[in-house]
This record gives structure tokens, sequence and C-alpha cells, in this order.
């Protein structure tokens, strides 16, 4: 299985591949590899149409090139500030539109069911979580970007629970 994980924003929307299951020749853990990852970053001078259309196409980009099974997103967390959260859930839109329309699953992880299920704790802090991607994908090195770590927590976070929820429902992930 491979899985897309998202940690959408409208500046900087976290990427990440990972597929489960070995994979000869590759460096893994628990049979999870990365096959990618990374940062789509939006100038915040261009109009917001622009860069959720920015986000769309490199989201699409990443579908086309990796053909994940499923695209796992962060879910939006309301904080103390609505306008973040606003832009984060249009970034979001913009995630599902690009898998909506190549008929790709998506499915959804609070950040505490994706701290959890990457570090055993939902209370896990930004510098756990990286560290632990870094150890469970068998990478030389932690993703530079925090948004990248994320996505790929998230990819995770899916890539494990996905075989779960397919045998309690009786369908395929």
């Amino acid at each position: 299985m491979i899985v897309l994980g998202i940690d959408p924003g409208l500046a900087s929307t976290g990427y990440g591949v990972v597929a489960s299951g070995a994979r000869p020749g590759a460096r893994a853990r628990a049979g999870l590899t990365a096959l990618d990852g990374g940062v789509i970053e939006t100038a915040p001078a261009l109009a917001i149409e622009r860069r959720l259309s920015e986000i769309h196409e490199a989201v699409g980009a990443l579908l086309d090139e990796h053909r994940p099974d499923a695209v796992a997103l962060e879910q939006l967390y309301f904080g103390q500030n609505a306008r973040s959260a606003f832009a984060v859930g249009q970034a979001r839109g913009a995630v599902l539109l690009a898998a909506g329309r190549r008929g790709v699953p998506c499915a959804g992880y609070t950040p505490q069911q994706v701290k959890a299920a990457v570090c055993g704790t939902g209370r896990a802090q930004k510098d756990q979580v990286a560290r632990m991607v870094t150890v469970l994908l068998g990478l030389l090195e932690q993703p530079l970007a925090d948004h990248a770590s994320d996505a790929l927590a998230v990819a995770i976070c899916h890539a494990n629970r996905a075989p779960l929820s397919a045998a309690l429902t009786g369908s395929a992930a």
C-alpha cells in the first residue's frame, strides 16, 4: 500500500509518501519505506485562489507520480486563531479535490491520533514525532521541515491503521 500523507496549510503544505510492505533493497523498518517528502510553499503575496490552485496542482502532480492507494490528511484543529484554521481548511479542500478528481480515497486523522500512532502518546512534541518518523522509516537523517515530518507521520498513521480498519469493516483500505 502506498499512502500520500498531507499536513495541510496555506503557506506550507507538507507531504510525505510512504509504502507499507517489504520493498527489495529498500532501507526500512517495520515494513515502512519513505518514497518522497517535502513542502509545497505558496507566496503570501499571491491571491488566495492562486495559492490554492498551486497546492491543488502540486498535490495532483504527486498523485500522478506516486499513484497512492490512499491520501491521509491531518484533520483541522481549531485553536486560538480562527483565521488560520479557515486557511488550513481551504488548503485541505484543495488536496481533497485533487484526490477526488483522481478517485483516490481520503482519510483524516486528528493530531493526537497521528502522535499516538507514531510515538505512543497523543501528547508527543514535534521533535519526538520527527525522531520517531526517522526511526520508523529508517531514514539516515530527520526531515528538515516540520511540515514534511508531520506529513510522513500522517502517512505512517494511515498505513498502520488501514489494515485494521479494512478488517473491521470488511472493505479494502
